[in-house]
């Protein structure tokens, strides 16, 4: 939540460095991001929305609902049946979907992937480090700790003489766990 917080927050969020004066013709899905509404306003303008049909349809707003009704819900706007008088709620949720997954990938400097577990599932080591010119040679699978910007700007990782990251390298077993 976090990380789409502070996007929303950011240029990309109002757009500010795009034209935003129409027309509003639809587009394809190779022309990008066609709308007149700015990500932040998709986002307030949905989330009112849907609580406006769910506050109708189950007498509270989507928080208040129960998991597997959440669920049901963000299938349907998935799948574009739920009708929003604004915009598609598959226009927003695609947005939301994707949104969520750079989050969950990102830099935790950036806000999301708290604990880098994203990284984690992938095996994915992070900022690069010093100790990845001796494995170019060697074919075996690099198992690291993750680093992150966030962990170098605050000293939690020590640096090489280089000023590259020194990782704590793992084992994994047979069945891929640590």
């Amino acid at each position: 939540m976090v990380y789409i917080d502070r996007t929303l927050a950011s240029t990309w969020g109002v757009h500010g460095r795009q034209y935003r004066g129409g027309p509003w013709l639809e587009g394809t899905p190779q022309q990008g991001y066609q709308s007149r509404f700015t990500p932040q306003e998709v986002y307030r303008i949905a989330i009112r929305e849907i609580n406006e049909h769910c506050k109708a349809e189950f007498d509270r707003p989507f928080t208040q609902l129960a998991g597997d009704r959440q669920l049901r819900l963000l299938e349907q706007l998935e799948k574009d049946k739920i009708a929003l008088p604004s915009l598609s709620s598959k226009f927003f949720f695609d947005m939301l979907w994707r949104n969520t997954e750079e989050g969950y990938f990102a830099d935790p400097l950036y806000g999301g992937n708290r604990g880098k577990v994203g990284w984690k599932l992938l095996g994915f080591p992070g900022v690069p480090s010093g100790q990845y010119r001796e494995l170019l040679t060697s074919h075996e699978p690099y198992h690291a700790e993750p680093v992150s910007v966030l962990d170098i700007q605050t000293g939690k990782v020590p640096l090489d003489a280089e000023g590259l990251p020194k990782h704590v390298v793992t084992t994994r077993n047979s069945s891929g766990e640590r």
